[in-house]
């Protein structure tokens, strides 16, 4: 069975940080990316990294802040997130594909996880 589980969101104070965790079973992608969606607001891409290379590609409003990583023993991707802010409450979803390519489209992403709760105080 193929599952993608996220870990690691929760309620941190603004300027703070946690990291997430995205484990993949079943099977190895070629892409992993997060998205996200706050509360009213459509799901918007986070970051990606390919599989392969490492490549990496982030949303604007996280750039310089968040970083994308894989952990090809583990078959599991993260997103560390620094300096948080209020804007960056929404639930985080791990999402991959099996073609690669650097694709920050949700529709082009065949494998979500079930989203993890990332609330940031000011």
């Amino acid at each position: 069975q193929v599952q993608l589980v996220e870990s690691g969101g929760g309620l941190v104070q603004a300027g703070g940080s946690l990291k997430l965790a995205c484990a993949a079973s079943g099977r190895i992608f070629s892409t992993y990316a997060w998205f996200r969606q706050a509360l009213g607001k459509e799901r918007e891409f986070v970051a990606v990294v390919t599989w392969s290379t490492g490549t990496t590609y982030y949303a604007d409003s996280v750039k310089g802040r968040f970083t994308i990583s894989r952990d090809i023993t583990k078959n599991t991707a993260y997103l560390q997130m620094n300096s948080l802010i209020p804007e960056d409450t929404a639930v985080y979803y791990c999402a991959a594909r099996v073609v690669g390519g650097v694709v920050t489209d949700r529709g082009a992403y065949g494998y979500w996880g079930q989203g993890t709760q990332v609330t940031v105080s000011s």
